[in-house]
């Protein structure tokens, strides 16, 4: 019976053990030797195991017989990992065995975790407007209720941080759209080209107001690609509008559309649209977390230009959408440049 057990065992996808009622361990597949070590087995499973809560829950089963579930830390010296550990009894001809299968749930509580921060940054970013408009307002009331030019002061402020709560309020949302079709291929044809004339048009009058060159550089020929032509003017805006923002008066922002061509990274034919500026550049170590959910290299002056800290975030999710790539290059004093790949179909 023993040796059918191991068997199983040895072919179960999960890291599985069997520990008999002597508290040593009968046997161990290949995935829980990776995970606890090797040579466990004729080991007393609480050298093996080390886990105060898990030793406890297979204590409890060892003597009454009752399935248990507990949960396993493990740390593999460069990430965390959260297992799910169930503990049964099986019947053996020489008394019962304890099955013991640990699940991987990493990815879960890494969700949850993301959950959290999500939500501590959502209460955060809108603490703050909702902070100096209750202010505003007790002054208005009060101090400032018969002060005419302190009134139209207080309610300039107050409208610029309305408007910034209604921007964070539309991203999340535009955010959430995204999120929903991520997986959704985009079936319509459309003309990239065309797409980045009609973003640099309806962003001249801020490039001009900001002091910066628009210059761009489109092929004779236009290439039509699949794609959702409403998010992917998104991406325009959001990269064109940042470069803007952020180069500084006297600076020059490039927008540049390559013809159809074989990309490695695209594994296919695609198209390369680049959005570079002469500007301060970024530092590198930014650089990897630029797309996340509101973070920012300067976040003081992020918000003083509008920002919400989540437009590079539905960038990289239309950019999934579509089974493109995202690049950013940057040097200290050197500018910044994004590449956007996108397949042809």
């Amino acid at each position: 019976m023993e040796t059918n057990v191991a068997q199983i065992v040895d072919a179960l996808p999960l890291p599985a053990l069997i520990i008999r009622q002597d508290e040593r361990i009968e046997a161990a597949n290949e995935p829980a030797r990776d995970l606890l070590g090797p040579g466990i087995s004729g080991r007393h499973f609480m050298t093996a195991l080390r886990r105060p809560l898990l030793i406890d829950a297979i204590e409890r089963c060892l003597r009454d017989g009752q399935q248990r579930e507990a949960e396993f830390l493990n740390n593999d010296g460069v990430n965390d990992a959260t297992y799910r550990v169930s503990i049964r009894t099986l019947a053996g001809t020489k008394g019962p065995f304890l099955l013991i299968c640990f699940e991987d749930v990493s990815h879960l509580e890494q969700v949850g975790q993301m959950r959290r921060d999500f939500v501590a940054n959502v209460s955060h970013e809108l603490r703050t407007p909702l902070t100096a408009l209750i202010g505003f307002i007790e002054t208005l009331q009060g101090p400032a209720r018969n002060d005419p030019a302190g009134q139209e002061r207080f309610l300039g402020i107050m409208g610029q941080e309305a408007h910034r709560m209604n921007r964070l309020v539309g991203d999340l949302l535009s955010l959430s759209r995204v999120e929903a079709d991520e997986r959704v291929r985009p079936t319509e044809r459309m003309d990239p080209a065309q797409l980045i004339r009609s973003t640099v048009h309806g962003l001249a009058q801020l490039a001009s107001e900001a002091d910066v060159q628009l210059r761009v550089d489109l092929p004779p020929e236009p290439d039509m690609i699949l794609g959702d032509p409403d998010q992917i003017q998104q991406v325009l805006t959001n990269l064109i509008e940042n470069a803007i923002k952020y180069s500084g008066p006297g600076s020059r922002v490039a927008v540049q559309l390559g013809t159809l061509t074989h990309h490695k990274r695209l594994r296919g034919q695609g198209i390369e649209i680049t959005v570079s500026d002469n500007g301060q550049g970024i530092d590198p170590i930014h650089l990897p977390r630029l797309t996340e959910r509101f973070y920012r290299v300067d976040s003081h002056r992020s918000r003083e230009m509008g920002g919400t800290g989540l437009g590079l975030a539905i960038v990289k999710h239309i950019i999934n959408r579509h089974r493109g790539r995202l690049r950013i290059d940057s040097e200290l004093g050197q500018g910044t440049t994004f590449t956007v790949l996108l397949p042809v179909s």
